[in-house]
């Protein structure tokens, strides 16, 4: 990806997760930035497209760790599967609790674009098969009944996650998604 691209895109994604989509300009990002507004529309032909893929990217991060943490072998799938979690919740930490990008964008852009709505949608649903591939590592190995739904659990768990990463952004602190994945597992490998 160029350098110029890159640095807009991640600098958008942090405006956007702050102030929201319909509250950063195009102007506000390249003040952030420094980068000329020529650049901007050489990358992007609009703020819709430069979002979408600032979305995607933001997705393809999401989807890398999430590979990366359940894709150790060498540990239990239950452990994976809450070590992502744990690794989300670190990053949220380093942003202020702002909560996650999906989730803010989502509730913004939901009703007003269907365009927004489904890529959205998708990336979630991108988490919930990757988790939902792990918890079946684990029901295989007898760490969840064998009548467990995995993917009905994934979404479960990615649904609670969203909710408490709101509640999250709203209180400026850890607690509702300590309590989601302490709740979620303790309920998980009950039998």
């Amino acid at each position: 990806m160029h350098e110029t691209k890159e640095r807009l895109l991640l600098a958008g994604l942090q405006l956007m997760l702050q102030r929201g989509y319909n509250a950063t300009g195009i102007q506000d990002l390249l003040a952030d930035t420094g980068i000329p507004k020529g650049s901007f529309y050489h990358h992007f032909e609009s703020k819709e497209q430069f979002t979408l893929q600032a979305l995607r990217l933001y997705s393809a991060n999401v989807h890398a760790t999430l590979d990366e943490a359940l894709g150790s072998g060498q540990i239990p799938p239950l452990e994976r599967v809450r070590g992502f979690f744990h690794n989300v919740e670190r990053s949220y930490a380093k942003e202020g609790y702002l909560g996650c990008f999906f989730g803010a964008l989502g509730q913004e852009l939901s009703g007003t674009s269907e365009v927004f709505r489904l890529e959205i949608e998708g990336c979630l649903m991108g988490i919930v098969d990757r988790i939902a591939a792990c918890l079946e590592e684990a029901r295989t190995a007898g760490d969840l009944p064998a009548t467990t739904d995995c993917t009905q659990m994934a979404n479960v768990l990615t649904n609670c996650w969203e909710g408490a990463a709101l509640r999250t952004r709203l209180r400026r602190e850890p607690e509702p998604l300590h309590d989601v994945l302490d709740f979620f597992f303790r309920s998980a490998v009950r039998t």
